[in-house]
């Protein structure tokens, strides 16, 4: 896939590496204005009022001294609050403060009693690498508790860029304005909620970002790069032609999961959708969806163009050996739930994995990659970029790393982040959907990493489709994903 016209996400190693090659370019400035831009678009709706910069002792503080002195040169009542000291400023922060105070600006170390119009977050920025205390700590805790909106400056003050952990002590934001390319932490984990809505300003640095690792995923752009691939325009095709998904899954008391895998997959284009449970007893039809051919493991297995395994799998003896059957199969193979419990638990299976020929990918939630790679689902949580990377290295696999803002590592190293969905996904059956989808696209013939962010943001985007027509966020079934699904799979311009 041409990724160019996606978002690119600019991992913290590459912002300095940028930032580095163009010292002497004036950056400082050019953020500054952006900012100030932004600023009073959001002020224009208060109709005017006072505006407070929190600035701190580092280069987002002189990000905050050219805030405030484009919005007084613009007739704004600015209250620069700066607590640190002077002389300790880097050389382009402390020439934001002299140009600020030569243009009739002064700076005070207590901010307002009354309620600003807007309060400008330039307390710390991507560089921040503790948790904020002492008199910092006390202008976060009053800026969050006055009720003013608030722009925070390349990052919230408190927001890890890198991996999206919030401290203990961290901004709320109303608006982020963030400069040269978006960073990974404001796009998942607790960035999304901490960032408020993002707009990107890149500064006059378009040329330097088409190299870089990341990119954001959002469905109309996805959906551009991959809608005539799935397309059925050619007349001249039969079932056979969208391959053959084999669905292995559904031990006792669990076999919904692989019936609602395949729902997804049907109505995704696959042209045929083979189910084999785990479970002695499980159901002949799915009268919902009769197409579904509900069988024996081996059947979902022989002739498959792609595998689907995990789904409502369970981990006992009979769920391994159907594994390592789906492992062995020399076809792109995706893990999920269960599946990923087993290979966790066994050496021999996870050796398996990673002398597959043919592509693997795994779709873990954070308990799921905390059991494969070691520690916690909360330790996950605070670096996921790190975590799904690790995943991907174990298995030799494409992941995605699901959750808010789920994290997409490729086998070239490439990742990405995902910006569709909505709370209407944290329901049962929504991986299944996922995996099922998935599974689709590759045995419809897309490509690993093709087939892995179109699924995943049309997950996401089916969601948000279901929502945009009152329907949800709260209360929705994972079944209903699939037909919105198709809609979005089926729309043209």
């Amino acid at each position: 896939m041409d990724d160019s016209r996606l978002a690119p996400i600019l991992a913290v190693d590459e912002l300095r590496a940028l930032e580095s090659r163009h010292a002497a370019d004036g950056l400082m400035e050019r953020a500054g204005a952006a900012a100030a831009a932004v600023a009073q678009a959001m002020l224009a709706s208060s109709r005017g009022g006072r505006v407070v910069v929190l600035a701190g002792p580092g280069n987002n503080g002189g990000d905050g001294f050219v805030v405030a002195r484009r919005l007084r040169a613009a007739y704004h009542d600015v209250d620069i609050v700066f607590r640190a000291e002077v002389a300790r400023l880097p050389r382009d922060a402390r020439a934001a403060h002299d140009a600020f105070v030569a243009a009739g600006g002064a700076a005070v170390r207590e901010p307002p009693t009354q309620v600003p119009a807007l309060v400008v977050d330039a307390l710390f920025g991507v560089g921040l690498a503790r948790p904020i205390g002492g008199a910092d700590a006390d202008l976060v805790a009053w800026a969050n508790a006055r009720g003013a909106p608030v722009l925070a400056l390349d990052v919230p003050s408190g927001l890890d860029a890198a991996t999206g952990a919030l401290g203990p002590i961290a901004m709320r934001a109303t608006a982020t304005a963030t400069f040269i390319a978006l960073k990974p932490g404001l796009l998942t984990g607790e960035g999304p909620d901490a960032a408020g809505i993002v707009s990107v300003h890149t500064l006059g640095l378009d040329a330097e970002l088409a190299s870089v690792r990341g990119r954001r995923l959002d469905w109309p752009l996805v959906f551009a790069l991959v809608g005539e691939r799935l397309s059925r325009a050619r007349r001249n095709v039969h079932k056979g032609t969208f391959g053959t998904l084999g669905i292995l899954g559904g031990a006792s008391g669990m076999t919904g999961a692989p019936i609602l895998a395949g729902r997804a997959a049907m109505r995704c284009g696959a042209g045929k959708v083979r189910l084999g449970f785990i479970a002695a007893s499980h159901p002949a039809v799915d009268w919902l969806a009769p197409e579904l051919m509900l069988g024996s493991l081996a059947q979902a297995v022989d002739g498959a163009s792609a595998i689907v395994a995990g789904p409502g799998m369970g981990t006992d003896d009979a769920s391994a050996n159907a594994l390592r059957r789906a492992i062995d199969a020399d076809v792109p193979l995706v893990l999920d739930a269960d599946a990923l419990n087993l290979v966790a638990a066994s050496q021999s299976l996870a050796g398996a994995v990673r002398a597959r020929r043919s592509a693997t990918l795994a779709t873990p939630h954070p308990a799921e990659a905390a059991r494969l790679v070691g520690g916690s689902a909360a330790s996950v949580q605070q670096d996921r970029l790190a975590a799904a990377s690790a995943v991907a290295d174990k298995l030799r696999a494409s992941v995605v790393l699901k959750g808010a803002g789920s994290v997409l590592v490729h086998a070239d190293g490439r990742f990405d982040i995902n910006a569709s969905g909505n709370p209407a996904l944290a329901s049962a059956g929504s991986g299944d959907v996922l995996a099922g989808m998935l599974g689709a696209l590759l045995a419809q013939g897309l490509d690993t990493a093709t087939a892995l962010r179109a699924a995943v943001c049309l997950h996401g985007a089916a969601a948000d489709r279901l929502v945009a027509r009152g329907i949800g966020p709260l209360g929705v079934g994972a079944s209903e994903l699939c037909d919105a699904a198709r809609e979005l799979l089926n729309a043209r311009a």
